[in-house]
């Protein structure tokens, strides 16, 4: 792996998990020792994470972590209900169904709340199989630059064990309407499940129960 790529996926990782809070400055000489890279590839993976949205440069000498706030989370999620939705429909079409069924079998067995780390891999399987079925690169594109945004908002409803339960729930009618071919009830299930995942992540940003 090229040094650039490693400080990438090592910054992203702290950014996604919010061991990097949101206003942390990345300051070159410090992450370039820490990290163990010359500043040369550093300044790449920091280009990368400004085109994900995941830094700012407030001005050329730096750069910050950037913030996630209550108006970010509405507008991410307008975008993932379209895409999302569309991706269900697509792949209710499509010949995968003994896979999806499979998840869907999956998603009954889950236990989220003992084991939320195993459940986010789950999903992350769920997207992989949904993204083969649609087999389209732009969309699949798309919902890329969206998930690595969710992957900071999602860590909000972590310690929700009653929204981590409705939300197995929920993947599993998802799966198993596209398992069935029903394209309108995979897109509305998802629907359903985006809004209640919003619900619930505004609800933990404003320290309501």
């Amino acid at each position: 792996m090229r040094a650039s790529d490693r400080a990438y996926r090592v910054l992203l990782d702290e950014i996604q998990s919010g061991d990097l809070a949101p206003g942390t400055v990345l300051a070159e000489v410090e992450q370039s020792v820490r990290l163990g890279v010359s500043r040369t590839p550093l300044r790449e993976a920091l280009g990368r994470l400004l085109a994900d949205g995941l830094v700012v440069q407030p001005s050329p000498r730096l750069t910050v972590v950037s913030d996630i706030d209550a108006g970010d989370i509405r507008e991410l999620f307008e975008v993932r209900r379209a895409l999302e939705e569309t991706a269900a429909r697509l792949a209710a079409g499509g010949a995968e169904g003994a896979l999806f069924a499979a998840l869907a079998g999956e998603f009954a067995r889950t236990e989220a709340a003992a084991d939320p780390d195993a459940y986010y891999a789950l999903i992350a399987r769920f997207d992989e199989t949904l993204d083969a079925a649609v087999a389209n690169d732009y969309l699949t594109a798309a919902l890329k630059t969206v998930r690595t945004h969710l992957v900071r908002v999602r860590r909000l409803a972590r310690d929700n064990p009653a929204r981590l339960a409705a939300s197995v729930a929920e993947h599993r009618l998802i799966a198993s309407a596209v398992a069935a071919g029903d394209a309108e009830l995979a897109a509305h299930a998802t629907h359903v499940h985006l809004h209640n995942a919003l619900v619930a992540i505004l609800a933990s940003l404003e320290g309501t129960p």
